[in-house]
Protein backbone atom coordinates (compact mmCIF):
# COMPACT_ATOMS: atom_id res chain seq x y z
CA UNK A 1 0.00 0.00 0.00
CA UNK A 2 1.39 3.38 -0.96
CA UNK A 3 1.32 6.13 1.63
CA UNK A 4 -1.01 9.09 1.16
CA UNK A 5 0.43 12.56 0.71
CA UNK A 6 -0.91 15.89 1.84
CA UNK A 7 0.57 17.93 -1.02
CA UNK A 8 -1.33 21.14 -1.71
CA UNK A 9 -3.16 21.76 -4.97
CA UNK A 10 -1.36 24.68 -6.61
CA UNK A 11 -3.97 25.56 -9.22
CA UNK A 12 -7.26 27.20 -8.20
CA UNK A 13 -9.46 24.20 -8.99
CA UNK A 14 -10.83 21.38 -6.93
CA UNK A 15 -8.84 18.29 -7.91
CA UNK A 16 -11.82 15.99 -7.51
CA UNK A 17 -13.93 16.64 -10.59
CA UNK A 18 -17.22 15.01 -11.43
CA UNK A 19 -17.54 12.68 -14.34
CA UNK A 20 -21.28 12.60 -14.68
CA UNK A 21 -21.83 10.91 -18.01
CA UNK A 22 -25.23 11.12 -19.63
CA UNK A 23 -25.83 9.72 -23.08
CA UNK A 24 -27.03 13.02 -24.45
CA UNK A 25 -29.69 15.20 -22.95
CA UNK A 26 -33.45 15.15 -22.70
CA UNK A 27 -33.50 17.40 -25.77
CA UNK A 28 -32.25 14.58 -27.98
CA UNK A 29 -34.43 12.39 -30.15
CA UNK A 30 -34.41 8.63 -30.62
CA UNK A 31 -32.68 6.87 -33.47
CA UNK A 32 -34.11 3.81 -35.19
CA UNK A 33 -30.65 2.24 -35.45
CA UNK A 34 -30.22 -1.21 -33.94
CA UNK A 35 -26.77 -0.38 -32.55
CA UNK A 36 -25.17 2.87 -31.53
CA UNK A 37 -21.61 2.70 -32.79
CA UNK A 38 -20.95 6.39 -32.26
CA UNK A 39 -22.09 7.21 -28.73
CA UNK A 40 -21.86 10.79 -27.53
CA UNK A 41 -21.39 11.19 -23.79
CA UNK A 42 -21.98 14.35 -21.80
CA UNK A 43 -19.47 15.33 -19.12
CA UNK A 44 -20.66 17.84 -16.53
CA UNK A 45 -18.40 20.87 -16.19
CA UNK A 46 -17.44 22.13 -12.77
CA UNK A 47 -17.08 25.64 -11.38
CA UNK A 48 -13.66 27.27 -11.25
CA UNK A 49 -12.80 28.55 -7.79
CA UNK A 50 -11.54 31.90 -9.14
CA UNK A 51 -13.49 32.51 -12.36
CA UNK A 52 -12.26 34.77 -15.16
CA UNK A 53 -13.90 35.77 -18.46
CA UNK A 54 -14.48 32.60 -20.53
CA UNK A 55 -13.02 30.56 -17.66
CA UNK A 56 -15.88 30.03 -15.24
CA UNK A 57 -16.19 26.25 -15.59
CA UNK A 58 -13.84 23.48 -16.64
CA UNK A 59 -13.41 19.81 -17.50
CA UNK A 60 -10.10 17.99 -17.11
CA UNK A 61 -8.96 16.70 -20.51
CA UNK A 62 -8.15 13.28 -19.05
CA UNK A 63 -11.89 12.55 -18.70
CA UNK A 64 -12.40 13.41 -22.36
CA UNK A 65 -9.47 11.21 -23.45
CA UNK A 66 -10.74 8.42 -21.18
CA UNK A 67 -14.03 8.26 -23.08
CA UNK A 68 -12.55 8.90 -26.51
CA UNK A 69 -10.11 6.01 -26.01
CA UNK A 70 -13.07 3.61 -26.09
CA UNK A 71 -14.73 5.14 -29.14
CA UNK A 72 -17.04 7.80 -27.70
CA UNK A 73 -17.32 11.50 -28.45
CA UNK A 74 -17.84 14.07 -25.71
CA UNK A 75 -20.21 16.98 -25.21
CA UNK A 76 -19.50 19.37 -22.32
CA UNK A 77 -22.59 19.87 -20.17
CA UNK A 78 -22.46 23.40 -18.77
CA UNK A 79 -23.70 24.39 -15.36
CA UNK A 80 -27.38 25.17 -15.30
CA UNK A 81 -26.80 27.84 -12.63
CA UNK A 82 -23.64 29.67 -11.58
CA UNK A 83 -22.21 28.50 -8.30
CA UNK A 84 -19.65 29.99 -5.98
CA UNK A 85 -18.16 26.79 -4.60
CA UNK A 86 -18.14 23.11 -5.39
CA UNK A 87 -20.54 21.55 -2.93
CA UNK A 88 -22.62 18.40 -3.21
CA UNK A 89 -25.21 20.06 -0.99
CA UNK A 90 -25.76 23.48 -2.55
CA UNK A 91 -24.05 24.63 -5.76
CA UNK A 92 -24.66 24.94 -9.46
CA UNK A 93 -22.82 21.66 -9.78
CA UNK A 94 -25.20 19.97 -7.34
CA UNK A 95 -28.31 21.44 -8.95
CA UNK A 96 -27.24 20.35 -12.43
CA UNK A 97 -26.31 16.88 -11.18
CA UNK A 98 -29.68 16.50 -9.42
CA UNK A 99 -31.64 17.41 -12.55
CA UNK A 100 -29.64 15.01 -14.74
CA UNK A 101 -29.82 12.22 -12.17
CA UNK A 102 -33.60 12.52 -11.93
CA UNK A 103 -33.93 12.56 -15.73
CA UNK A 104 -31.82 9.41 -15.92
CA UNK A 105 -33.96 7.63 -13.34
CA UNK A 106 -37.16 8.61 -15.17
CA UNK A 107 -35.75 7.53 -18.54
CA UNK A 108 -34.59 4.14 -17.28
CA UNK A 109 -37.96 3.46 -15.66
CA UNK A 110 -39.53 3.96 -19.09
CA UNK A 111 -37.11 1.53 -20.74
CA UNK A 112 -34.87 4.26 -22.18
CA UNK A 113 -31.38 2.99 -21.34
CA UNK A 114 -29.65 6.00 -19.81
CA UNK A 115 -26.28 5.28 -18.13
CA UNK A 116 -24.66 7.53 -15.54
CA UNK A 117 -21.13 7.48 -14.13
CA UNK A 118 -19.70 9.34 -11.13
CA UNK A 119 -15.99 9.54 -10.37
CA UNK A 120 -14.71 10.75 -6.97
CA UNK A 121 -16.72 13.91 -6.31
CA UNK A 122 -19.24 12.47 -8.77
CA UNK A 123 -19.39 9.32 -6.66
CA UNK A 124 -19.96 11.44 -3.57
CA UNK A 125 -22.67 13.40 -5.37
CA UNK A 126 -24.44 10.19 -6.36
CA UNK A 127 -24.51 8.98 -2.75
CA UNK A 128 -26.10 12.27 -1.69
CA UNK A 129 -28.68 12.23 -4.50
CA UNK A 130 -29.64 8.63 -3.85
CA UNK A 131 -29.84 8.84 -0.06
CA UNK A 132 -31.20 12.38 0.12
CA UNK A 133 -28.69 13.11 2.86
CA UNK A 134 -25.04 13.85 3.50
CA UNK A 135 -23.63 10.47 4.48
CA UNK A 136 -19.90 11.03 4.08
CA UNK A 137 -17.08 10.72 6.61
CA UNK A 138 -13.71 12.47 6.62
CA UNK A 139 -10.85 10.14 5.64
CA UNK A 140 -7.08 10.52 5.25
CA UNK A 141 -7.13 9.85 1.51
CA UNK A 142 -5.86 13.08 -0.03
CA UNK A 143 -3.53 11.43 -2.54
CA UNK A 144 -2.25 7.90 -3.12
CA UNK A 145 -2.89 4.62 -4.90
CA UNK A 146 -4.39 1.42 -3.51
CA UNK A 147 -5.42 -2.10 -4.49
CA UNK A 148 -9.15 -2.81 -4.44
CA UNK A 149 -10.69 -5.00 -1.76
CA UNK A 150 -13.33 -6.76 -3.84
CA UNK A 151 -16.56 -7.93 -2.24
CA UNK A 152 -18.55 -11.07 -3.08
CA UNK A 153 -20.83 -8.88 -5.23
CA UNK A 154 -18.05 -8.74 -7.82
CA UNK A 155 -19.10 -12.19 -9.09
CA UNK A 156 -22.29 -10.81 -10.62
CA UNK A 157 -21.14 -7.29 -11.43
CA UNK A 158 -21.68 -5.75 -14.84
CA UNK A 159 -18.71 -3.41 -14.48
CA UNK A 160 -15.97 -6.02 -14.11
CA UNK A 161 -17.56 -8.81 -16.15
CA UNK A 162 -15.26 -8.30 -19.14
CA UNK A 163 -12.02 -7.84 -17.20
CA UNK A 164 -9.34 -10.50 -17.70
CA UNK A 165 -8.69 -12.69 -14.66
CA UNK A 166 -5.06 -11.57 -14.57
CA UNK A 167 -6.05 -7.89 -14.40
CA UNK A 168 -8.59 -8.59 -11.65
CA UNK A 169 -5.84 -10.30 -9.69
CA UNK A 170 -3.56 -7.30 -10.16
CA UNK A 171 -6.31 -4.88 -9.10
CA UNK A 172 -6.75 -6.86 -5.89
CA UNK A 173 -3.04 -7.07 -5.07
CA UNK A 174 -1.34 -3.98 -6.55
CA UNK A 175 -1.91 -0.23 -5.95
CA UNK A 176 -3.48 0.45 -9.35
CA UNK A 177 -6.28 2.84 -8.35
CA UNK A 178 -5.47 6.51 -7.67
CA UNK A 179 -7.43 8.10 -4.84
CA UNK A 180 -7.61 11.87 -4.20
CA UNK A 181 -10.46 12.85 -1.90
CA UNK A 182 -11.21 13.97 1.62
CA UNK A 183 -14.70 12.58 2.11
CA UNK A 184 -15.73 8.95 1.79
CA UNK A 185 -18.80 6.77 2.13
CA UNK A 186 -17.88 4.68 5.15
CA UNK A 187 -18.95 1.07 4.84
CA UNK A 188 -20.73 1.45 8.18
CA UNK A 189 -22.73 4.40 6.80
CA UNK A 190 -23.69 2.37 3.74
CA UNK A 191 -24.75 -0.61 5.84
CA UNK A 192 -27.01 1.56 8.01
CA UNK A 193 -28.65 3.52 5.17
CA UNK A 194 -31.64 1.74 3.65
CA UNK A 195 -31.76 3.93 0.52
CA UNK A 196 -28.15 3.24 -0.40
CA UNK A 197 -28.33 -0.48 0.42
CA UNK A 198 -31.41 -0.97 -1.76
CA UNK A 199 -30.01 1.04 -4.65
CA UNK A 200 -26.31 0.11 -4.90
CA UNK A 201 -24.29 -3.06 -4.62
CA UNK A 202 -20.79 -2.51 -3.24
CA UNK A 203 -18.14 -4.00 -5.53
CA UNK A 204 -15.04 -2.89 -3.63
CA UNK A 205 -13.90 -1.17 -0.47
CA UNK A 206 -10.70 0.44 0.79
CA UNK A 207 -9.38 1.82 4.05
CA UNK A 208 -7.22 4.72 5.18
CA UNK A 209 -6.08 2.62 8.13
CA UNK A 210 -8.95 3.73 10.35
CA UNK A 211 -12.11 3.86 8.25
CA UNK A 212 -13.23 1.25 5.74
CA UNK A 213 -14.98 3.05 2.90
CA UNK A 214 -16.84 2.12 -0.27
CA UNK A 215 -14.73 2.59 -3.40
CA UNK A 216 -16.78 1.05 -6.26
CA UNK A 217 -20.54 0.67 -6.71
CA UNK A 218 -23.12 -0.15 -9.34
CA UNK A 219 -26.87 0.19 -9.03
CA UNK A 220 -28.97 -2.96 -8.85
CA UNK A 221 -31.72 -1.84 -11.20
CA UNK A 222 -30.22 1.02 -13.22
CA UNK A 223 -27.07 1.53 -15.33
CA UNK A 224 -25.62 3.88 -12.70
CA UNK A 225 -22.02 3.45 -11.60
CA UNK A 226 -19.54 5.12 -9.30
CA UNK A 227 -15.88 4.92 -8.36
CA UNK A 228 -14.26 6.83 -5.52
CA UNK A 229 -11.01 6.29 -7.42
CA UNK A 230 -9.85 7.76 -10.73
CA UNK A 231 -9.64 5.26 -13.62
CA UNK A 232 -8.80 8.02 -16.13
CA UNK A 233 -5.60 9.18 -14.43
CA UNK A 234 -3.47 6.08 -14.98
CA UNK A 235 -3.16 6.66 -18.72
CA UNK A 236 -3.51 10.42 -19.01
CA UNK A 237 -2.25 12.26 -15.93
CA UNK A 238 1.42 12.61 -14.93
CA UNK A 239 1.54 15.45 -12.42
CA UNK A 240 1.56 13.35 -9.23
CA UNK A 241 4.20 10.71 -8.37
CA UNK A 242 1.63 8.36 -6.83
CA UNK A 243 -0.42 7.97 -10.04
CA UNK A 244 0.30 4.42 -11.27
CA UNK A 245 1.43 3.98 -14.88
CA UNK A 246 2.28 0.28 -15.03
CA UNK A 247 0.94 -1.92 -17.80
CA UNK A 248 -1.84 -3.21 -15.54
CA UNK A 249 -2.67 0.31 -14.37
CA UNK A 250 -3.07 1.56 -17.94
CA UNK A 251 -5.07 -1.53 -18.88
CA UNK A 252 -7.41 -0.67 -16.01
CA UNK A 253 -8.04 2.75 -17.57
CA UNK A 254 -9.00 1.26 -20.91
CA UNK A 255 -11.12 -1.59 -19.56
CA UNK A 256 -13.10 0.86 -17.44
CA UNK A 257 -13.53 3.18 -20.43
CA UNK A 258 -14.56 0.29 -22.65
CA UNK A 259 -17.16 -0.79 -20.11
CA UNK A 260 -18.85 2.57 -19.77
CA UNK A 261 -18.75 3.40 -23.46
CA UNK A 262 -20.29 -0.03 -24.14
CA UNK A 263 -23.09 1.03 -21.79
CA UNK A 264 -23.44 4.28 -23.74
CA UNK A 265 -23.82 2.30 -26.96
CA UNK A 266 -27.11 0.96 -25.59
CA UNK A 267 -28.57 4.46 -25.64
CA UNK A 268 -30.06 5.64 -28.95
CA UNK A 269 -30.52 9.36 -28.44
CA UNK A 270 -29.39 11.67 -31.21
CA UNK A 271 -29.19 15.39 -31.76
CA UNK A 272 -31.93 16.85 -33.90
CA UNK A 273 -29.43 17.69 -36.62
CA UNK A 274 -25.81 17.17 -37.59
CA UNK A 275 -25.30 20.91 -37.26
CA UNK A 276 -26.50 20.92 -33.64
CA UNK A 277 -24.32 17.93 -32.90
CA UNK A 278 -21.23 19.56 -34.41
CA UNK A 279 -21.76 22.75 -32.41
CA UNK A 280 -22.07 20.82 -29.14
CA UNK A 281 -19.01 18.58 -29.41
CA UNK A 282 -15.95 19.34 -27.33
CA UNK A 283 -13.92 19.52 -30.56
CA UNK A 284 -15.00 23.17 -30.67
CA UNK A 285 -12.74 23.86 -27.68
CA UNK A 286 -9.00 23.52 -27.19
CA UNK A 287 -7.44 22.12 -24.01
CA UNK A 288 -4.95 24.30 -22.15
CA UNK A 289 -1.72 22.89 -20.71
CA UNK A 290 -1.86 23.28 -16.93
CA UNK A 291 0.47 20.52 -15.77
CA UNK A 292 3.02 22.99 -14.43
CA UNK A 293 0.55 24.45 -11.90
CA UNK A 294 -2.30 21.97 -11.51
CA UNK A 295 -3.11 18.36 -10.77
CA UNK A 296 -4.28 18.06 -14.39
CA UNK A 297 -2.06 17.96 -17.45
CA UNK A 298 -4.67 19.70 -19.60
CA UNK A 299 -7.98 21.45 -18.94
CA UNK A 300 -10.88 22.59 -21.11
CA UNK A 301 -12.24 25.97 -20.01
CA UNK A 302 -15.72 27.28 -20.72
Amino acid sequence: MRAFSQAPVLFPFIEMILLFCICLSCLSRYSSAKTNDGPIIGVLAQEVNSPKPNRSTYIAASYVKFLESAGARVVPVMMLYPGGGVSIISSGYQRAAKILYELAIQANKKGDYFPVWGTCLGFEQLTSLTSGNTVLSYTNTRGGSLPLNFTDEIKDSRMFKGFPAELMKDLASEPLTEISHRWSLALLSYNTNDELKKFYKVLSTNTDGKTEFVSTVEAYDYPIYGTQWHPEKNAFEWTKPFIPHSRSAVKTTFYMAEFFVSEARKNFHRFESEEAESKALIYNYSPVYTGNKSGFEQIYFF
